[in-house]
């Protein structure tokens, strides 16, 4: 006779194996073979209620592999999680259903992450898992430890193979954050085959050098054997652990166990049949559980919820007792009331010299963190160049979990990653940061924090060309256009202090929406008519005289400055313009109708964007009428950082580089009409001329020269014809 827990393990794979197959799609290689791991650490390891899927103190669940989701719904049903109905259970990979493809976090009930792309889920429990260890040395007292949970996360080969968890693994083992377990469905196969073909190493070794305690589970069936694991996990009080678990992926079906064919397609209805069979499943008809199953899963569902009411007994006496901490307790978990700050005139004051957009995010955010203790962040070692470092907060290390200033190592994928579980656990509110460039290693995590709408706060700096010697390599092109063209993520290039404290404002204020702030390296002038309209995305900075403007510069970051200094040379050419500051696309296409067309009233059809990036993106602004001044043509050689001048220019008929004693050298294509033609630097103009083989002009480029600091920038003039 099977016993009860047998039929509540093949359960998960009947129901797993039947949705799966009605939706003609899923992976049910992942569900049969884990099925006893996540029956016995749910049901006698975690403290976790299924009636209250949010209570502060529950331990968190991640399952990296998320291809693997029907192993998660399957277990929601039974346990009554979120009321997963066998109706949503049957709803599998359907549109609008609870039951997605993939786990998504906000959507169905217990979720505590979004994963699908492998190796993110692990990152992000390691958030979760420092998240915790924070909270813990901020809010325990002797007696009372109101924060005292694990992160426990599941994933596979795949995962495994993935760069990023090396990465967050390896930050995990030098922290010890020993409430972290890490459990490896290790079953050999993958998408093409055998692991050998790509995998061979050896996954516990390289977890020992992390400094994990790694334990071995011979037989993934045996869940005696499971939970010994677990508690030995949990015995080691100064290290993560792994738990690696040989399981049969498609474990149960004899015509797929043991293959790659189990891993992402449906069994098949004779296969589902006989599963069935082979594991002596006592209903015959799709999606049967048998009633004694149902009532096995409320008794320990029943169980399940008594932690919490321990906890709840505990946390009143500690808010008795303690009610200061109580009152932290509500900034850290309801949010900071910052308007006092946010409205005052420090906050929003100029300062006198020039300074990059970089410095004045540094001040700014060692203003806020005085009145948010919850701040918490870091950099991908950059922290020095990002000015991303608070004052006296304390370096979060393994001696020091109350530390708000973290150091992720160049460890930039897990950095994102970690930020994610850092605000998926909730409590805290993170930042990341690197240079620019380097945002493309956050891409696909950034990507899951709009997807999870996660108020986590990006701090790119060194946003341009501008960022000195280094070279191309260095310099970012397309990745603002890249940040900008992604759904439910703001991005914010501020021009001067005032945009850059506008731009931590809203990120701050935002709950359910990431914000990237994007940050110059060189020093920027303070811009006379910057003012909180910035908050709307876009504003009009320094307007025509006339009712009428002859034309718009629309202009975003470094260059607005540039913006400014053109309109007051076209004023003297008799051409009297517009300046909008554009900070935030996203922002200002949230605006009303009628304010946008204030600000680029439809009427005036000559525009000219400027932006030292890509031009992917402002044509929606320029229209078919109007040009966008961006970084688009071929550039050779580096900027001259020393005394500050783009060195490289591209003209329209080919690219120049001015030398060092003044000489212009082509160094690009020319097209054919201009053959021969001779380029000179004429000082006297602030020009370069073009001379065709008869010494006549054929051409000029025109350049404003601005001076800031010592520093001279060339920079093409611009030329709006009436």
């Amino acid at each position: 006779m099977i016993n009860i827990d047998e039929m509540s393990i093949n359960a998960i794979r009947v129901l797993s194996a039947d949705a799966i197959q009605k939706a003609n799609s899923g992976h049910p290689g992942l569900p049969l073979g884990t099925a006893p791991t996540a029956y016995e650490l749910w049901t006698n390891h975690m403290n976790y209620n299924p009636a209250d899927p949010k209570w502060e103190n529950r331990d968190r669940f991640v399952l990296s592999g998320g291809h693997g989701s029907m192993l998660l719904y399957s277990l929601f049903h039974l346990l009554g999680i979120g009321n997963l109905s066998l109706d949503d259970v049957k709803n599998f990979r359907q549109m609008g259903s609870k039951t997605p493809g993939h786990p998504e976090y906000g959507h169905t009930v217990g979720v505590e992450a979004t994963t699908g792309p492998l190796g993110q889920g692990m990152a992000m429990a390691v958030g979760m898992a420092m998240a915790e260890a924070h909270l813990a040395s901020v809010f325990n007292k002797d007696g009372y430890n109101v924060v005292d949970h694990y992160t426990y996360v599941l994933g596979g080969d795949g995962c495994m193979m993935e760069g990023i968890s090396s990465e967050c693994f390896s930050l995990a083992g030098t922290l010890g954050l020993s409430k972290l377990i890490v459990f490896y469905d290790s079953n050999n196969i993958s998408i093409e085959g055998s692991t050998d073909i790509a995998f061979t190493e050896n996954v516990m070794k390289r977890f020992e050098a992390f400094g994990f305690q790694t334990i071995e589970v011979a037989d993934g069936n045996d869940i005696e054997a499971i939970g010994k694991a677990i508690e030995e996990a949990k015995a080691d009080k100064e290290r993560p652990s792994l738990i690696k678990v040989n399981t049969l992926i498609g474990y149960g079906c004899p015509a797929k166990q043991g293959k790659a064919s189990a891993h992402g397609e449906p069994l098949g209805i004779d296969n589902v049949a006989a599963l069935k069979e082979n594991l002596n499943w006592p209903c015959k008809g799709d999606f049967e559980v048998p009633q004694e199953v149902y009532d096995h899963y409320k008794e320990i569902a029943a169980r399940m919820a008594e932690p919490e009411k321990e906890w709840n007994k505990l946390f009143a006496e500690y808010c008795e007792k303690f009610p200061e901490m109580k009152k932290l307790w509500d900034k850290y978990y309801n949010g900071c009331d910052m308007s006092d700050l946010f409205n005052s005139e420090e906050y929003l004051a100029k300062p006198e010299k020039a300074e990059a957009t970089r410095s004045s995010s540094g001040t700014i955010l060692n203003m806020i963190k005085n009145l948010m203790p919850n701040l918490i962040g870091g950099s991908a070692d950059l922290a020095p160049s990002n000015k991303t470092n608070m004052k006296d907060a304390g370096d979060f290390s393994k001696e020091n979990y109350a530390g708000t200033n973290l150091h992720f190592g160049v460890r930039e994928q897990a950095m994102a990653a970690i930020g994610n579980g850092l605000a998926l656990h909730g409590g805290l509110r993170p930042f990341v940061a690197t240079f620019f460039v380097f945002s493309d290693y956050t891409k696909p995590m950034a990507r899951l924090t709009s997807l999870m709408k996660l108020p986590l706060i990006y701090v790119f700096t060194h946003d341009s060309i501008g960022v000195g010697e280094d070279g191309p390599t260095h310099e970012p092109i397309e990745q603002l256009a890249a940040f900008r063209s992604m759904p439910d993520f703001t991005v914010f290039r501020p021009c001067d202090r005032t945009e850059t404290a506008l731009a931590w404002e809203y990120a701050i204020e935002s709950k359910d929406e990431p914000t990237a702030l994007v940050l110059t390296r060189q020093n920027l002038p303070q811009m006379a008519g910057s003012s909180k309209e910035a908050l709307k995305g876009a504003y009009i900075l320094e307007d025509s005289d006339k009712e009428t403007p002859d034309g718009i510069i629309i202009a975003s970051g470094s260059e607005v400055n540039l913006a400014v200094s053109a309109k007051a040379e076209l004023k003297n050419a008799g051409i009297d313009v517009r300046v909008v500051s554009m900070p935030s696309m996203d922002v200002f296409e949230k605006q009303s109708d009628e304010y946008k067309e204030s600000v680029l009233p439809k009427s005036v059809r000559k525009r000219v964007a400027v932006e030292a990036l890509s031009d992917f993106g402002w044509y929606r602004y320029v229209g078919l009428d109007g040009k966008v001044i961006c970084m688009n043509a071929e550039v050779h050689g580096d900027i001259n950082a020393t005394s500050g001048t783009f060195r490289n220019v591209s003209s329209p008929n080919g690219a120049f580089k001015i030398k060092e004693n003044g000489d212009v050298e082509l160094v690009g294509k020319i097209s054919t009409s201009l053959n021969g033609t001779r380029i000179e630097l004429d000082p006297s103009s602030n020009s370069i001329k073009m001379y065709n083989q008869d010494n006549n002009e054929v051409g000029n480029i025109s350049f404003i020269t601005e001076s800031i600091g010592g520093v001279t920038n060339y920079y093409p003039r611009l030329m709006l014809k009436r």
